[in-house]
């Protein structure tokens, strides 16, 4: 599964030749056809994903940079219980409301702009898990394995830079998450095709093979903590979706 952190994320699963249709509310795309032969993927959409990041330094003035959030989120109180659903402009997959706005849960006194940054961040790891347990259900096979059994999230996008992010992506999915040496993956990959078709790079095989690693983040968070604050994450959203 490779996920895509701009303004918003896209989550991608190959599935080879043969299209899944999906049974919890994603996408059955064509991920590319190369010689006539066509290949297929899972794709869920997230509609805000960095751009939570542009509000607060934009619309709320929380921070003047997006480099400051790491910071911030460290600083936090972890057990604030904040929870952030950023349905700026509805929820995407695999909710599908556009008529849901954003909310905020869980304020108190002690809840500073740190505590908002934080639930900000990590409003991108639990909608990205909502994706990742419903690809995992499409999976051939894979009803009632554990989420992340067995498999490692390939990341990319400008968002994937935040070390913060990506360690509380991890820790959420109880997975390892991949970020690569070059960021722009997708604009990697689309010149490569245009390379490709034009003779001047080298096949499929010898493209992947320049994939290259730059930092792995390991899950550090017990699966009982992961799920119980994805659990709050859900009845966030449930409220959410209820008010709109």
């Amino acid at each position: 599964m490779k996920s895509t952190y701009g303004t918003g994320c896209f989550a991608l699963l190959n599935t080879g030749a043969v299209p899944v249709a999906s049974n919890h509310r994603l996408l059955t795309t064509i991920s590319y056809r190369l010689d006539g032969q066509v290949s297929y993927a899972l794709e869920g959409s997230i509609f805000i994903a960095g751009a939570v990041v542009q509000w607060l330094r934009d619309a709320l003035g929380v921070i003047a940079r997006a480099s400051e959030c790491d910071a911030l989120a460290r600083a936090a109180d972890p057990h604030s219980g904040v929870v952030l659903v950023p349905a700026f402009t509805g929820l995407g997959a695999p909710w599908w409301a556009p008529a849901a706005r954003g909310a905020v849960f869980g304020l108190s006194r002690g809840a500073g702009r740190a505590e908002l940054v934080r639930a900000a961040l990590e409003s991108v790891g639990h909608q990205t898990r909502d994706l990742w347990e419903a690809m995992r259900a499409d999976w051939p096979g894979a009803a009632g394995s554990g989420a992340g059994q067995g498999a490692v999230l390939r990341v990319d996008g400008g968002m994937s830079a935040s070390d913060w992010t990506m360690q509380y992506l991890a820790d959420v999915l109880g997975a390892p998450v991949d970020r690569p040496e070059v960021l722009e993956t997708t604009a990697l990959g689309a010149a490569w095709l245009a390379g490709f078709k034009a003779g001047l790079c080298p096949g499929p095989a010898e493209f992947a093979a320049t994939w290259a690693c730059a930092q792995r983040f390991e899950p550090a968070m017990s699966p009982a903590e992961a799920g119980d604050r994805h659990a709050r994450w859900k009845a966030a959203v449930a409220a959410t979706l209820a008010f709109g």
